[in-house]
């Protein structure tokens, strides 16, 4: 009898979005935590909102496009789109809920006690606080709005996406109010909150209390000022959120630059995913708004308290409040890496492992920034997916360009939400002469290298920078990713022939080291599964260990349910969303599952196959998601010399080890913190810092010593 199992069954799988509303759960948990200082909580709320906002714009309005379409294909959970919607729709309100009953209910009560005032320009003002918000309305803010009526000469305006308005009814003055003809002069009027103000806004406080009032409403209590010749009925403040997810038809776009900025200003007008209005909001505005956004019922949120919390992470920052928040953090020197040293000399002392944040970003943008006024140097090529808004590798690269080297730099125009940003350093790039490729027709490049060739007494040799994460030296302070550094021949033959392929569209015979998707990756970690199958059948040692943002794919799915059937112990750390299910007899009771979620945003991907005691690890650009191995160009690396092994199978042995930021996958689909009962406490960012600190050249912070504080993820 045949009893092979069907380890695709939909009921082996969690539906995707799902997963990801319990991840941005994961995040709002840290904002419950006590032990946590109050302004980190403050900033978990904000990145809640922030990455609500991002989910509705590109995943719900993904789904909504497959319900107009009327696309019945279902996922690998068995839910159709319309299924999922329900579900997304039930989930995110309940996210929602207990996202506002933390911040009104638990964190506002705190910041009283310690002197931090939000408050209600309708209630909470004394004399002297509204004198103040009154003549900080006329003198700064008044000259910068415009207020839209609508009537039969004056359509219902482009409502911005995400942007904060506040809607208001108004009953013209000469009108009589008690007539049946009232209904006839009501009007309806909007107001766009400014972006180009601070939303918050500090007023006066006695008593040594730091008192803020958000500028929306000090518009609403003076709103009768925009509209003279009317009564304002009410008021009330309303945000949208558009479908933003690009559609772009390469193959007939003869000029992609030209198609993606057209493409970005469509995004303004994209369909409303959804409103969000202040809980009761008079009904007839509500009935206006609805209709005239053309928005379903089921997508109107009404809030119970300000609308889009992002802005708390200006609270965050908020100046006198150190004890709040965690002590500054400096990224550590590498010990391999003093300040003015000859990288190149290092690099060619043997291979350099480097992990971020806890050690500074430094030692890449150096990489660059010597290569480019190196006379030695011939070519610099490089792959950018996003950068920083001032970034000194882009600075570093026209610099080199200018000084007569050969670059040649992938600039991924379609990188999201940051298309805009690309299309200007590809221009500013372009104007230096480097060589700007614009990446391939259908794919978008994700994978993380730099080429340098220089020419040395004893030839050519090419030095690699190959890494886990983007050439962005902002987001290298929040984000943990690793990167080597190397010039080993066979990887320096492999990057030229990706630089190559990428821009001459042709496909090397031969490959030593790299391996690239969307051509054989699948099949390389399919592969590497398969064989600690056959180890675990012959009764050798059988264990992946992999850690990624996301996990997503049905087929790695599949063969890690085969894998853990036969016997591989399989542990799993996965930041964000992950389809797999744990503890289904016969199927995944040998596979563990957490999610670390902690101060910096766990980025890195390193993947350990035990192989029989000959152990194989690998790093990379790529999670295990359909995206990432079939439709973009991702570069996974083994990680060669053996001191470098021991440094990243060490990251993965801490943090399976994490007592503190780690929550574990239960086979109910829900997360719980680990139990720490006869454990060692272990918070295994603290526990890098500490490490990078001890192997830190000592005297290594100077004066003039950049500090940062974590902030919101990119």
């Amino acid at each position: 009898m045949d009893t092979k199992m069907d380890f695709e069954n939909p009921q082996y799988y969690e539906n995707r979005e799902l997963s990801w509303i319990k991840f941005d759960e994961r995040v709002l948990s840290e904002a419950k935590d006590k032990t946590i200082p109050l302004l980190e909580r403050l900033k978990f709320v904000s990145i809640t909102s922030s990455n609500l906002d991002e989910f509705f714009m590109v995943r719900v309005a993904s789904l909504k496009d497959m319900v107009h379409a009327n696309y019945k294909k279902t996922d690998i959970a068995g839910l159709t789109a319309t299924e999922q919607l329900a579900k997304i729709n039930k989930a995110t309100r309940e996210l929602v809920d207990s996202q506002y009953t933390t911040f009104m209910r638990s964190l506002m009560p705190f910041m009283k006690r310690e002197g931090i005032f939000l408050y209600d320009a309708h209630e909470d003002l004394d004399a002297g606080q509204k004198e103040f918000v009154d003549h900080y309305f006329m003198e700064e803010v008044y000259p910068v709005l415009t207020p839209m009526a609508v009537d039969a000469s004056r359509p219902f305006p482009l409502i911005r996406n995400k942007s904060l308005n506040i809607a208001a009814l108004l009953l013209n003055k000469k009108g009589k109010k008690d007539s049946k003809e009232e209904q006839e002069e009501t009007v309806f009027a909007t107001v766009q909150v400014p972006g180009v103000l601070p939303r918050l806004v500090q007023i006066p406080g006695a008593d040594g209390k730091t008192c803020f009032v958000l500028l929306e409403q000090i518009i609403e209590r003076n709103i009768d000022k925009l509209f003279s010749s009317y009564k304002v009925i009410c008021a009330y403040p309303y945000r949208i959120m558009r479908n933003a997810d690009l559609t772009i038809d390469e193959e007939e776009a003869s000029d992609l630059l030209k198609e993606i900025q057209n493409k970005l200003k469509m995004r303004q007008w994209g369909e409303v995913i959804r409103l969000e209005v202040e809980k009761n909001i008079d009904k007839k505005l509500l009935h206006f708004l609805k209709s005239e956004l053309k928005v379903a019922e089921e997508d109107i949120f009404q809030i119970d308290g300000p609308i889009d919390l992002t802005f708390l992470m200006k609270m965050y920052g908020i100046e006198g409040y150190d004890l709040l928040r965690y002590a500054p953090t400096v990224p550590q020197k590498h010990p391999r890496i003093e300040n003015g040293c000859n990288i190149f000399e290092e690099i060619r002392k043997g291979d350099i492992f480097l992990h971020h944040p806890y050690q500074t970003f430094d030692p890449v943008v150096d990489f660059i920034r010597q290569a480019s006024v190196d006379p030695e140097v011939l070519a610099i090529k490089q792959t950018l997916y996003r950068v920083s808004s001032n970034s000194p590798i882009i600075s570093s690269l026209a610099q080199a360009a200018e000084n007569g080297k050969q670059v040649t730099v992938l600039v991924e125009l379609k990188a999201r939400f940051d298309e805009d940003h690309n299309i200007v350093w590809a221009k500013k790039l372009e104007q230096a002469g480097c060589h700007v490729i614009y990446g391939l027709v259908g794919l978008k490049t994700h994978s993380k290298i730099a080429l340098v060739v220089r020419k040395e007494e004893d030839g050519i040799r090419r030095y690699v920078h190959l890494g886990t994460g983007n050439y962005n030296d902002s987001t290298a302070k929040l984000y943990t990713d690793c990167g080597i550094f190397t010039c080993k021949d066979s990887i320096g033959e492999d990057a030229t022939a990706v630089f190559n392929m990428l821009s001459g569209y042709s496909e090397p015979r031969h490959w030593n080291e790299l391996i690239l998707a969307p051509y054989w990756l699948r099949d390389k970690f399919i592969s590497l599964i398969k064989r600690e199958i056959r180890h675990a059948d012959a009764g050798e040692p059988a264990r992946i260990i992999a850690k990624m943002n996301s996990l997503c794919d049905p087929g790695i799915i599949a063969a890690l349910y085969e894998a853990s059937s036969k016997g591989v112990e399989i542990d799993l750390i996965v930041r964000g969303i992950c389809c797999l299910k744990v503890g289904i007899p016969g199927v995944s009771e040998h596979i563990h599952v957490r999610s670390i979620v902690g101060n910096f945003l766990e980025h890195s991907r390193i993947f350990y196959f035990e192989n029989a005691g000959e152990s194989e690890i690998y790093m990379g650009s790529a999670d295990w998601m359909p995206r990432n191995l079939d439709r973009r160009v991702e570069i996974v690396f083994p990680v060669i010399d053996e001191e470098l092994q021991k440094k990243a199978l060490h990251v993965l042995e801490v943090e399976l080890e994490d007592t503190v930021k780690a929550r574990v996958l239960l086979p109910d689909g829900n997360y719980e913190r680990v139990d720490k009962r006869g454990k060692a406490i272990v918070n295994s960012q603290e526990q890098f810092l500490k490490e990078a600190k001890a192997e830190a050249p000592k005297m290594n912070v100077g004066m003039n010593e950049r500090v940062f504080v974590p902030a919101e993820p990119v």
